[in-house]
């Protein structure tokens, strides 16, 4: 099965009204990570599997990148689960990311 997910989709499943805003911050993004198009499908499993530890997929205010974030209030076992869940999909995917500083926050820099 062939998924292709335009700015519009991607906006819906992360949660984002789709305004004039919103739809270029995704385009940029999406221009900005590397070969996005190759791994864009596998964000929705992501986003499924990170929300039972409190995790998300959020579009950066600070970078021109989606970011996974975990809810800074989760418990130890949630946030070692979540790190689990992300360095595994990375992995498995070979995407790059970049940990923000002592924060359950990483960029997607995009796929290697």
């Amino acid at each position: 099965m062939h998924i292709d997910l335009t700015p519009e989709a991607m906006l819906a499943q992360l949660g984002y009204s789709q305004n004039e805003h919103t739809l270029a911050q995704i385009n940029s993004i999406i221009a900005n990570t590397k070969n996005f198009d190759h791994f864009s499908k596998h964000l929705l499993s992501l986003q499924d599997a990170l929300a039972v530890e409190k995790g998300y997929i959020a579009m950066s205010n600070s970078e021109n990148y989606l970011k996974i974030k975990c809810d800074e209030d989760s418990s130890a076992d949630n946030l070692s689960a979540f790190n689990d869940i992300v360095h595994h999909w990375s992995d498995k995917y070979r995407i790059s990311l970049k940990q923000v500083d002592h924060k359950p926050t990483y960029y997607i820099l995009g796929q290697n």
